[in-house]
């Protein structure tokens, strides 16, 4: 995919350069240092959030989080630690106030607990944090929020009733399909490792039954 992206970037940057380099060069100058101005724009609020969140982790207020979210996430994930909880709970709550990159390290880390002992497979569990992070519930959409707001908008939060309607179908959606495909399709490295095991177990069987039977041969002699 990286290649794809990169010969994609290098045909149109090309393409520019040969029909008209002046304005080429003028778009991608005048596209860096809008770049630049909104990454500082957004640096103080993506440090507020995220020292918010690890306040929350100094002080074990994320435990407190994710107890409350347990019938919740028991219910999407199940067989979880609870550290793999902490994890999915302040996900969750990162992606409800609209920070989908504070969520991602609390992702990345659930993804990493989840995905132990699998090796080829995904399971049902990181199927379900994919969806949950990529449908991103939204109650609170800050960053776009601070997007609008920094460009001036007069009402930077008027789009939130139609992005929480929008955000909730989706999630309730995808959350209703990954349910419905984990009935109809079940993990596939349990159901590999469960034929293997027997086989294993019968060829065990096999290769003591003739042992055994030697031995009760020679007690009765």
């Amino acid at each position: 995919m990286s290649k794809i992206w990169l010969i994609m970037l290098v045909a149109a940057i090309s393409a520019l350069l040969i029909t008209s380099p002046d304005a080429a060069i003028a778009a991608m100058i005048s596209g860096s240092h809008a770049a630049v101005k909104l990454a500082i724009e957004l640096v103080a609020l993506y440090a507020f959030w995220l020292g918010f969140f690890a306040i929350l982790e100094k002080l074990n207020i994320s435990k407190f989080i994710a107890k409350i979210l347990r019938p919740l996430t028991r219910f999407l994930f199940k067989n979880i630690d609870d550290e793999t909880e902490k994890f999915i709970t302040m996900n969750m709550s990162a992606n409800l106030l609209g920070l989908g990159n504070a969520a991602t390290p609390m992702g990345i880390n659930a993804i990493n607990r989840l995905s132990a002992g699998r090796k080829k497979y995904a399971s049902t569990n990181m199927i379900m944090m994919i969806v949950i992070s990529a449908t991103s519930l939204q109650l609170l959409p800050s960053t776009v929020i601070g997007m609008r707001s920094s460009h001036g908008s007069a009402a930077p939060a008027s789009f939130l009733p139609a992005s929480i309607i929008a955000t909730v179908l989706s999630t309730v959606l995808g959350i209703a399909l990954v349910k419905l495909c984990s009935k109809i399709f079940p993990d596939r490295e349990a159901e590999e490792d469960s034929p293997r095991r027997s086989l294993f177990a019968k060829r065990r069987r096999k290769s003591k039954t003739p042992a055994s039977s030697a031995r009760v041969k020679a007690v009765k002699r």
